[in-house]
């Protein structure tokens, strides 16, 4: 795992010590099916099942430090496919709250991060697009699925001074990573880097 580090993400501009660090200590292979396990380490996504996928490496480190932690925030996360993106963040965070559509990803999810002892990471079956009111609001969101837009009520759920980090685009088209910045009641967005994520899954889209 720190090959893969100093190579994949080191060497890209990941900088966050702490972020690097969470890499480092949560190995991939673990929330990877047992097919995908020989590329466990490779700076790729590799499917998970169900028409889903682990996000690479730099990626999940990259939407990562984008999020600027700190260890008393509260995080929602839309997409929790194997749970590989919610244990990196249950390493920097107080609490992690991530939703999955599908349900045996979910499943699989709780399985995995209970096998491992993440004891802050709580996960629930549902339409990501709502987010989840009852826990809000969230210093951080990430979603790990590209949208048409911006759900409105994941906005709502952004504390003040929170960030948020998404993919936005077409399924088959550009996608870019999308920071929001709420800041005085108001959103400011910066489009970062072009992505490829799979489709948001979401009655609302």
């Amino acid at each position: 795992m720190r090959d893969m580090v100093d190579s994949q993400l080191v060497s890209r501009g990941i900088k966050n010590p702490q972020v690097l660090q969470a890499m480092r200590d949560i190995n991939r292979s673990l929330f990877v099916p047992e097919p995908e396990k020989a590329f466990s380490f490779d700076d790729t996504p590799l499917s998970i099942g169900w028409g889903q996928t682990i996000s690479q490496p730099y990626i999940v480190a990259y939407m990562t430090e984008k999020l600027q932690l700190k260890s008393t925030h509260r995080v929602l996360e839309i997409g929790t496919g194997s749970g590989y993106q919610a244990a990196v963040l249950s390493e920097l965070v107080s609490q992690v709250f991530s939703i999955e559509k599908i349900p045996e990803l979910a499943s699989k999810a709780r399985i995995n991060l209970n096998a491992n002892n993440f004891e802050n990471i709580t996960i629930k079956e549902d339409d990501g697009y709502s987010g989840w009111e009852k826990h809000a609001p969230f210093d951080a969101i990430i979603v790990t699925a590209a949208a048409p837009f911006v759900p409105e009520p994941l906005m709502n759920q952004l504390n003040e001074g929170g960030r948020m980090i998404i993919p936005l685009g077409p399924e088959r088209g550009t996608q870019y990573l999308v920071q929001i910045c709420r800041n005085n009641k108001t959103y400011i967005r910066q489009r970062l880097i072009p992505v490829r994520f799979v489709p948001f899954l979401s009655r609302n889209f």
